[in-house]
C-alpha cells in the first residue's frame, strides 16, 4: 500500500492541475458550508439561510450534504483528468513495463479516490458539528445524531460516483468522452425516469398498467446517477419558508439506492480491472 501511495503522491506532484483543482474543490467546499451566514437579495427581500433552519440539528445533516454534493463533479475532474493522462502520456504502459500489476493500478486508483472521499467526510463531519453547535436552536444529543447517516450517505454517494468515474476513464481515455457519456446517461436516465413517472399517474388505464409503472419507477432508482442521488434527497422543503407556504418534506431511508450504490461500486472496480486485463494497451 505504501508502495502504491508513493507512486501516486509522484505521479499527481508534478501534475498541476491535479494541485490547482485539488486546493480548489476543498476550498469552495468549505465556503459553501458556510453559505447560510450570507444574506441574499430575491425577489426585493432579504434571505438568509441560518434563520431558515438551514443549520438546525437533524436537518443540518441533510442541508450540509446535499449542497456540498453538488460539488462533487468538480472533484471527479480531478480524478478523471488523471487517469486520462496516464493513458494519453503512455505512462501506464511505461509502468507495466516496470513491474507494475493491472491489479496494482486499480488498487492506485482506489486508494487515491479514497483519501479524498474520506478527507472530504471528514471536513463536512467536523464543519457540521461545529456549525450545528454555532446555530442551531436545539442541541440535544438525540436531535444532534438523528440525521447522521446522511454522512455514511454523503461517503457512499462520493465513493461510487469516482468510481464510476475510474470506470468511464478506463473504458474511454479520454476526458471529453467520460464527461459526455455523463452527460448522455444523465439525460437517459431523465428520459426512462420521466416516461416512467408519466405511466404511474395513468390511473385510468387500469391497476395492472399502474402496477407495472410503479414497478418501473422503483427501477429507475435504480440506475447509477438516479441511486446516488437517492441517497441524499433535496432538503429545500425543509426550509421554514417552504413549510409555510405547505410544502410537506417525506423521507424514507433508501435502503434499495443503498445497495444499488455498493453493486454498482463492485461493477466499475471489477469492470475497470477486466477492461485493463483484456485491452492490448
Amino acid at each position: 500500500m505504501t508502495k502504491l501511495l508513493k507512486l501516486e503522491y509522484y505521479k499527481n506532484l508534478n501534475y498541476r492541475p491535479f494541485k490547482v483543482f485539488t486546493i480548489l474543490y476543498f476550498a469552495i467546499l468549505i465556503a459553501l458550508l458556510f453559505i447560510g451566514l450570507v444574506d441574499f437579495d430575491l425577489f426585493g427581500g432579504t434571505v438568509n439561510l441560518k434563520e431558515q433552519g438551514i443549520y438546525n440539528f437533524p436537518e443540518i445533516w441533510n442541508f450540509t450534504t446535499w449542497i456540498v454534493g453538488l460539488l462533487k463533479i468538480f472533484l471527479g475532474l480531478i480524478i478523471v483528468f488523471s487517469i486520462c493522462q496516464e493513458f494519453g502520456d503512455r505512462m501506464f504502459k511505461q509502468n507495466t513495463i516496470d513491474g507494475l500489476s493491472r491489479k496494482e493500478f486499480i488498487g492506485s486508483k482506489l486508494l487515491t479516490i479514497s483519501i479524498f472521499t474520506i478527507i472530504s467526510t471528514v471536513i463536512v463531519f467536523g464543519i457540521t458539528m461545529f456549525l450545528g453547535y454555532q446555530y442551531s436552536s436545539t442541541t440535544e444529543s438525540a436531535k444532534v445524531f438523528e440525521e447522521i447517516f446522511f454522512i455514511g450517505n454523503y461517503f457512499v454517494k462520493l465513493f461510487t460516483f469516482f468510481c464510476f468515474l475510474m470506470f468511464l476513464s478506463v473504458l474511454l481515455r479520454k476526458s471529453v468522452f467520460v464527461f459526455l457519456s455523463i452527460f448522455v446517461l444523465w439525460i437517459g436516465e431523465g428520459i426512462i425516469q420521466s416516461i416512467a413517472l408519466y405511466l404511474k399517474s395513468q390511473h385510468a388505464t387500469g391497476a395492472q398498467m399502474v402496477e407495472k409503472a410503479q414497478n418501473s419507477f422503483s427501477l429507475t432508482k435504480l440506475m447509477p446517477l438516479e441511486s446516488m442521488s437517492s441517497l441524499i434527497p433535496n432538503p429545500m422543503m425543509r426550509l421554514k419558508a417552504a413549510q409555510l407556504l405547505g410544502g410537506k418534506y417525506e423521507f424514507h431511508y433508501p435502503t434499495e439506492s443503498l445497495i444499488a450504490c455498493l453493486v454498482w461500486c463492485a461493477i466499475f472496480i471489477f469492470g475497470s480491472y477486466w477492461i485493463l486485463r483484456k485491452r492490448d494497451w
